[in-house]
């Protein structure tokens, strides 16, 4: 009895055991009666009848693909090696797990050959430098591809692609050339700025320099013009005699006289002026100038 009590207890545990299944909050629960798909289960616990039911789980959250690296032939004939990576989340697992056996097999070959064409059409450069437009270009056929499966690329990265060595090796002797190009136009550049530099601020010093000069001239002819002016209006102002006017003709014939010239031209008022110092002479010796006739006859 006790044998048979416990057989009974054993079955009931394994009945319960694999009837009980519990979900996880990222997975989706495929329940098949007799071996046809009848609904898809939440996270949570579920319970089936063990001999005619059964459940599979799929795994919600996003997956990655690690394309293999492979060798493809650019449009220019250089064979490049290529290496991508594949995001993708399942969004039926109903068809993920009834459409396509090896989902990963699947769309690591689809990867590989759509990697294939889209290189092939494309020179070396431009596929160097054009990796955006080739993830763009191989998630959008690839989602289109994977659609059916009930999954969707999220994105997809191009890992490396690699060159031959020699081409490696002769692109790097380019870009050293073009970066020495680049660095003599760039101190050509500099060397051209500073003789500008320098000739305008030469140009500026000179204007600088004239300016003062001819502010220099302008003041000290102003002044000189004052002066004269000043000394004119004090003569006239002193109203001066012929004998005042005559000494100084005579203190500046002395200087003159003390040049290095050794011809001096007498300007043409010498007559009169020395006319009144005929006049001067015969007021030191105490006698009244003479008076000419005309000045009698008023």
């Amino acid at each position: 009895m006790a044998i048979l009590f416990f057989f009974l207890a054993v079955v009931v545990i394994s009945f319960a055991t694999a009837s009980i299944k519990i979900v996880r909050p990222w997975e989706k629960g495929l329940v098949e009666t007799l071996g046809k798909y009848q609904t898809t289960v939440s996270s949570g616990l579920t319970v089936l009848f063990p001999i005619t039911q059964h459940m599979m789980k799929v795994d919600m959250r996003e997956q990655v693909v690690d394309v293999p690296p492979q060798h493809v032939i650019t449009k220019d004939n250089v064979a490049v090696e290529v290496d991508a990576v594949i995001y993708y989340e399942v969004t039926d697992p109903v068809r993920v797990t009834y459409n396509v056996a090896n989902y990963y097999a699947a769309i690591t070959k689809l990867s590989q050959t759509n990697l294939r064409n889209l290189i092939g059409d494309m020179s070396l450069d431009e596929a160097l430098t054009s990796r955006e437009k080739i993830n763009t270009k191989l998630k959008e056929v690839l989602d289109v591809a994977t659609d059916r499966w009930g999954t969707r690329v999220t994105r997809v990265e191009l890992q490396r692609i690699d060159p031959p060595e020699d081409v490696t090796n002769a692109m790097h002797r380019q870009m050293k050339a073009e970066r020495e190009k680049r660095a003599v136009i760039l101190e050509a550049e500099g060397a051209k700025q500073s003789a500008i530099l320098k000739a305008e601020g030469e140009a500026g010093a000179i204007k600088t320099v004239a300016d003062a000069d001819k502010y220099k001239k302008i003041t000290v002819a102003k002044g000189e013009g004052e002066a004269i002016q000043t000394v004119y209006d004090s003569i006239h102002s002193g109203k001066p005699t012929n004998d005042l006017i005559a000494i100084k003709y005579l203190e500046t014939l002395e200087k003159i006289a003390n040049g290095t010239a050794t011809k001096i031209f007498m300007p043409l008022e010498t007559s009169g002026v020395l006319g009144s110092l005929a006049g001067i002479r015969e007021l030191f010796k105490g006698e009244k100038p003479a008076v000419k006739p005309e000045e009698q006859k008023k």
